[in-house]
């Protein structure tokens, strides 16, 4: 299976991001799945690649073609596909995924795992859309996704298949359900 995992390129400033992003990656490479990502060294990303990687898994970077001029990509992939920029990424990521996942990350892990939730809404797509909840970084969206319930602007219906997973055993669960 493809799991594409949405991250940011920044460490963060707690350790236990770390520690979950390795063993996130760890589990995706022992279980012969292919990690989808958005191709960096830095932060984060760098870290669930290496992780897979060191586990003997596959994986795939997507990195748009401004990040390769910087030289932000991490070498020694499973493959690396360069693209224009990041629309043509972001659909790229999508296409290839089977699952996906936003990890805690920034603006940029946002806004990629809000396509992937409008399409999954609009019956576009049919995969797993798991908001990685590590020590409740997504309860604001959760609560959120709720209250769009509440108020009529969405419905249990649209939000089938969108998940928040506290631990990684939880998203291994979604997972094999799926």
């Amino acid at each position: 299976m493809n799991i594409t995992v949405y991250l940011g390129a920044l460490r963060g400033n707690d350790p236990v991001l770390k520690d979950a992003v390795k063993e996130l990656g760890t589990w995706i490479g022992e279980n012969n799945h292919t990690l989808i990502y958005g191709g960096s060294k830095s932060g984060l990303m760098g870290y669930i690649a290496e992780s897979v990687l060191d586990a003997g898994g596959n994986v795939i970077g997507i990195e748009p073609q401004f990040f390769i001029d910087e030289e932000l990509q991490y070498d020694g992939l499973t493959e690396l596909i360069i693209t224009k920029d990041m629309t043509e990424r972001k659909t790229k990521m999508i296409e290839l995924g089977d699952a996906f996942i936003a990890f805690p990350g920034g603006t940029g892990t946002l806004e990629e795992i809000s396509e992937v939730m409008s399409k999954i809404s609009l019956k576009q797509l049919n995969a797993a859309c798991i908001f990685y909840n590590l020590n409740d970084y997504y309860k604001g969206m959760k609560e959120l996704m709720s209250h769009m319930i509440e108020m009529g602007l969405s419905t249990h219906e649209k939000q089938k298949g969108i998940y928040f997973a506290d631990h990684l055993d939880d998203i291994r669960n979604i997972i094999e359900k799926e």
